[in-house]
């Protein structure tokens, strides 16, 4: 006898036992049918379990101890089997970070929940409920969200902050801090969700501002959420400010992206007291600075430090990998204009500074042509990337610091993807801040778990760490002497039992 997965019609598969007897293949029984990875594991395991009694029945002689087993086996069904990997694995990382002071279980569900299988929040209370034993009303859980923000963020953030302080060892000299726009599929605006420029392309969804600070390594300080109209310029110096005043912080180094950057932002962070590391926008410079730029002979590794009028230092940099980056994204920009110009789909409102866009020009009243002159121009600019600071450090260090905004940026990446913060489909605000407030928890603790990961040299990613802890399993039974309800933890492949004995030994 052996246990087979076939699929069905409707897309769902089934799980069977299958004898071969003279040849042939017959069909003994059906354990059950689902749409779900993780029912049918819980099958397949109850199919074995079943061969193990057909089997057993089959035997001549049956010992007192097999038919205790039996017994056992007898009283187990779908509900004596539990997925506790989640809560084994992300649970404890929840509880040592800090935030089981937070007196709200339903909290805690959600957020392990979202570390697992980010669903929706009618799929979350449905794979509670079926995975987990844990019975949640759908009405409930949204009461929960309209006052969580209100009730909940302020902790969220402060035991996110005390944790990264440990981490850090109270290194908070330099902080990162960027923005993202979160869009929905809904297509109402209102006074939060506003339709905006998009850093996703998602020009007609509504959408809000995430503002994320974090210090050295990506770990998280503090978030913001902003109105999706905004000019993500504006929101900086209150959001440094709302931070200093929650955290303490005092005045440490902001390093930010050329988003951020507006002689606005520059003047009141110099009056403020604020050091800063900001990503420059070179073509935008002066005439003067931008004629010694291009009369340098740039290679590999380069560094030219120039000071400027404001008391400010521009550190401009070169590199052959960005330089065969820059040209690689000019000439796929080009051939998508040309394509679009060949379809007849550009118009005159094309015209203007947004990407690619700038190559386009009229011809005429009537034509759209590409500036290939221009295109031609912009080569000279290949490889090289600018910073402004009015910090006393050394270029190499300036250039040092600002790398590390890719952490923050990767901060971004796993929300996005891993934890799926997007799309929202929540069109009330509390509901979108009380969602953000429970990504943001699940980020910290991601981030937690991607630190030991490092720290023990494990090749596992998070990604994979997620996926393993679907799979572990407990099994509820009741001793048939005794009476004795008992649980035991299934046994683990090699990867889960590595995550599992790397998290008891880290937490």
């Amino acid at each position: 006898m052996f246990l087979r997965k076939i699929k069905n019609r409707s897309g769902s598969s089934s799980v069977q036992i299958i004898s071969k007897a003279s040849g042939r293949y017959k069909v003994l029984k059906t354990i059950g049918s689902s749409s779900t990875e993780q029912e049918l594991q819980k099958l397949w395991f109850l199919g074995k379990q079943e061969i193990e009694k057909l089997s057993a029945q089959s035997a001549l002689f049956v010992s007192e101890k097999d038919t205790l087993v039996e017994q056992v086996m007898n009283s187990l069904g779908n509900a004596s089997i539990r997925t506790v990997g989640p809560e084994l694995i992300f649970g404890k990382i929840y509880d040592h970070i800090g935030f089981q002071v937070i007196e709200q279980e339903m909290f805690r569900h959600l957020v392990i929940s979202r570390l697992a299988f980010p669903l929706s929040k009618l799929k979350t209370v449905d794979y509670l409920y079926r995975y987990q034993g844990v019975q949640l009303d759908i009405d409930a859980v949204y009461r929960f969200l309209d006052k969580l923000n209100s009730s909940l963020k302020a902790q969220v953030e402060q035991v996110a902050f005390t944790h990264t302080k440990k981490i850090l060892e109270n290194n908070l000299s330099v902080v990162f801090y960027d923005m993202t726009t979160l869009y929905f599929e809904a297509s109402d605006e209102d006074d939060l969700r506003k339709t905006g420029f998009s850093k996703d392309g998602k020009h007609q969804h509504p959408q809000i501002y995430l503002g994320l600070l974090v210090g050295l390594g990506g770990y998280a300080i503090g978030y913001e959420i902003f109105e999706g109209s905004i000019y993500e310029g504006h929101t900086l110096i209150p959001f440094l400010e709302k931070a200093a005043a929650k955290f303490n912080l005092g005045k440490p180094i902001v390093i930010a992206d050329a988003g951020l950057l507006s002689m606005g932002n520059l003047a009141e962070l110099t009056q403020r007291n604020y050091q800063y590391i900001i990503g420059a926008r070179l073509k935008s410079e002066s005439k003067t600075i931008k004629q010694k730029i291009l009369s340098t002979s740039w290679e590999e590794g380069h560094v030219v430090n120039i000071k400027k009028d404001d008391g400010t230092k521009l550190v401009v940099a070169f590199s052959n990998n960005r330089a065969a980056k820059d040209q690689h994204n000019r000439q796929r920009g080009l051939q998508r204009l040309e394509k679009q110009i060949k379809a007849g789909r550009l118009t005159k409102s094309n015209i203007n500074n947004k990407g690619y866009n700038k190559y386009l020009k009229m011809q005429g009243k009537i034509t759209i042509e590409i500036d290939y002159e221009k295109f031609k121009a912009d080569k000279l600019w290949d490889g090289l990337k600018g910073y402004i600071t009015n910090t006393q450090l050394g270029a190499k260090q300036v250039i040092e610091n600002y790398k590390n905004l890719w952490h923050i940026e990767n901060a971004f990446r796993m929300s996005k993807t891993d934890l799926r913060i997007r799309p929202i489909y929540h069109r009330l605000r509390h509901r979108i801040e009380a969602h953000v407030c429970i990504s943001f928890t699940a980020y910290c603790i991601y981030k937690e778990l991607e630190r030991v990961l490092y720290k023990e040299k494990s090749t596992l990613s998070i990604k994979k760490a997620a996926e393993l802890t679907h799979n572990m399993y407990e099994i509820t039974f009741t001793l048939p002497e005794s009476k004795h309800t008992q649980s035991k933890l299934l046994k683990m492949d090699d990867l889960q039992t590595e995550l599992y004995q790397i998290v008891q030994k880290n937490f």
